[in-house]
Protein backbone atom coordinates (compact mmCIF):
# COMPACT_ATOMS: atom_id res chain seq x y z
CA UNK A 1 0.00 0.00 0.00
CA UNK A 2 1.31 3.38 -1.22
CA UNK A 3 1.77 6.17 1.74
CA UNK A 4 1.38 8.61 -1.10
CA UNK A 5 -2.12 10.65 -1.46
CA UNK A 6 -4.28 10.14 -4.51
CA UNK A 7 -2.80 12.67 -7.36
CA UNK A 8 -4.78 15.53 -8.26
CA UNK A 9 -3.54 19.05 -9.39
CA UNK A 10 -4.04 20.47 -5.99
CA UNK A 11 -0.92 18.15 -4.91
CA UNK A 12 0.67 16.99 -8.73
CA UNK A 13 3.96 19.55 -8.32
CA UNK A 14 6.81 17.60 -6.18
CA UNK A 15 9.25 19.38 -4.05
CA UNK A 16 12.54 17.62 -3.11
CA UNK A 17 13.44 19.46 0.55
CA UNK A 18 17.32 18.18 0.29
CA UNK A 19 17.47 19.24 -3.11
CA UNK A 20 14.86 22.44 -3.09
CA UNK A 21 15.34 23.61 0.12
CA UNK A 22 19.08 22.25 2.08
CA UNK A 23 21.19 22.29 -1.50
CA UNK A 24 19.54 25.55 -2.60
CA UNK A 25 19.43 27.17 0.25
CA UNK A 26 23.07 26.96 0.77
CA UNK A 27 23.71 27.80 -2.45
CA UNK A 28 21.99 30.83 -2.11
CA UNK A 29 22.97 32.13 0.77
CA UNK A 30 26.38 30.83 -0.41
CA UNK A 31 26.09 33.36 -3.23
CA UNK A 32 24.54 36.01 -1.52
CA UNK A 33 27.65 35.81 1.50
CA UNK A 34 30.26 36.04 -1.41
CA UNK A 35 28.36 39.11 -3.09
CA UNK A 36 28.62 40.90 -0.15
CA UNK A 37 32.10 39.58 1.20
CA UNK A 38 33.53 40.55 -2.73
CA UNK A 39 32.08 44.27 -2.10
CA UNK A 40 33.42 45.08 1.54
CA UNK A 41 36.53 43.56 1.26
CA UNK A 42 37.42 44.26 -2.58
CA UNK A 43 39.83 41.26 -2.57
CA UNK A 44 41.21 39.03 -5.79
CA UNK A 45 39.98 35.75 -3.67
CA UNK A 46 36.74 36.97 -2.60
CA UNK A 47 35.85 38.23 -6.20
CA UNK A 48 37.00 34.73 -7.23
CA UNK A 49 34.73 32.87 -4.53
CA UNK A 50 31.69 35.11 -6.17
CA UNK A 51 32.70 33.97 -9.32
CA UNK A 52 32.03 30.76 -8.36
CA UNK A 53 29.21 31.06 -5.99
CA UNK A 54 27.60 32.31 -9.55
CA UNK A 55 28.81 28.91 -11.16
CA UNK A 56 27.80 27.00 -8.53
CA UNK A 57 23.76 29.00 -8.68
CA UNK A 58 24.12 28.03 -12.39
CA UNK A 59 24.90 23.99 -12.01
CA UNK A 60 22.25 24.40 -9.12
CA UNK A 61 19.64 25.30 -11.48
CA UNK A 62 20.52 23.54 -14.97
CA UNK A 63 20.74 20.18 -12.62
CA UNK A 64 17.20 20.39 -12.60
CA UNK A 65 16.12 22.02 -15.91
CA UNK A 66 18.37 19.52 -17.91
CA UNK A 67 16.67 16.47 -17.02
CA UNK A 68 13.11 18.05 -17.02
CA UNK A 69 13.75 19.38 -20.30
CA UNK A 70 14.58 15.84 -21.65
CA UNK A 71 11.35 14.12 -20.07
CA UNK A 72 9.44 16.54 -21.39
CA UNK A 73 10.69 15.75 -24.65
CA UNK A 74 10.09 11.82 -23.73
CA UNK A 75 6.37 12.76 -22.43
CA UNK A 76 5.58 14.57 -25.77
CA UNK A 77 6.78 11.79 -27.80
CA UNK A 78 4.44 9.43 -25.45
CA UNK A 79 1.31 11.51 -25.43
CA UNK A 80 1.28 11.72 -28.91
CA UNK A 81 1.57 7.91 -29.33
CA UNK A 82 -1.35 7.66 -26.53
CA UNK A 83 -3.83 10.27 -27.99
CA UNK A 84 -2.70 8.51 -31.77
CA UNK A 85 -4.38 5.31 -30.13
CA UNK A 86 -7.18 6.91 -28.81
CA UNK A 87 -8.62 9.86 -30.64
CA UNK A 88 -11.18 10.09 -33.46
CA UNK A 89 -9.54 10.15 -36.51
CA UNK A 90 -10.78 13.48 -36.85
CA UNK A 91 -9.00 14.40 -33.95
CA UNK A 92 -6.06 12.73 -34.37
CA UNK A 93 -5.31 13.97 -37.87
CA UNK A 94 -4.77 17.19 -35.78
CA UNK A 95 -2.34 15.84 -32.75
CA UNK A 96 0.39 17.71 -34.26
CA UNK A 97 -1.30 20.87 -33.68
CA UNK A 98 -0.78 20.50 -30.09
CA UNK A 99 2.21 22.49 -28.33
CA UNK A 100 4.76 20.34 -26.48
CA UNK A 101 3.78 22.55 -23.27
CA UNK A 102 -0.18 21.46 -24.15
CA UNK A 103 0.67 17.81 -24.26
CA UNK A 104 2.85 17.62 -20.82
CA UNK A 105 -0.06 19.19 -19.33
CA UNK A 106 -2.85 16.69 -20.90
CA UNK A 107 -0.72 13.75 -20.11
CA UNK A 108 -2.65 13.71 -16.69
CA UNK A 109 -6.29 13.37 -18.56
CA UNK A 110 -7.65 9.32 -18.51
CA UNK A 111 -8.23 7.87 -21.70
CA UNK A 112 -11.98 8.46 -21.94
CA UNK A 113 -11.92 12.46 -21.11
CA UNK A 114 -8.57 13.32 -23.62
CA UNK A 115 -10.92 13.23 -26.76
CA UNK A 116 -12.76 15.94 -25.07
CA UNK A 117 -10.15 17.52 -23.72
CA UNK A 118 -8.18 17.80 -26.70
CA UNK A 119 -10.72 19.08 -28.81
CA UNK A 120 -11.35 21.77 -26.39
CA UNK A 121 -7.89 22.85 -25.97
CA UNK A 122 -7.49 23.00 -30.24
CA UNK A 123 -11.21 24.60 -30.77
CA UNK A 124 -10.46 27.34 -27.74
CA UNK A 125 -6.87 27.31 -28.59
CA UNK A 126 -5.98 26.69 -25.09
CA UNK A 127 -2.63 27.59 -23.78
CA UNK A 128 -2.62 27.86 -20.33
CA UNK A 129 -1.19 24.59 -18.97
CA UNK A 130 -2.84 25.26 -15.32
CA UNK A 131 -6.36 25.96 -17.17
CA UNK A 132 -6.04 22.50 -19.21
CA UNK A 133 -5.26 20.63 -15.64
CA UNK A 134 -8.31 22.42 -13.66
CA UNK A 135 -10.42 20.96 -16.34
CA UNK A 136 -9.19 17.29 -15.74
CA UNK A 137 -11.65 15.41 -13.67
CA UNK A 138 -10.39 11.89 -14.09
CA UNK A 139 -6.23 12.27 -12.93
CA UNK A 140 -3.83 10.05 -13.93
CA UNK A 141 -1.11 10.25 -12.06
CA UNK A 142 2.34 11.07 -13.17
CA UNK A 143 4.70 9.21 -10.44
CA UNK A 144 7.68 9.15 -12.31
CA UNK A 145 8.50 12.73 -12.42
CA UNK A 146 12.10 14.08 -12.06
Amino acid sequence: MSSEPTQSFANHARTVPGFHFVTGGCTIIFALWSIWHAMSTRSADAHFQMLGAFGLLGTFWYTRAFPIKAQDRVIRLEEQLRLQRILPEDLRTRINELSARQLIALRFASDAESPELVRWVLTERVTDIKLIKQRIRSWRPDTHRV
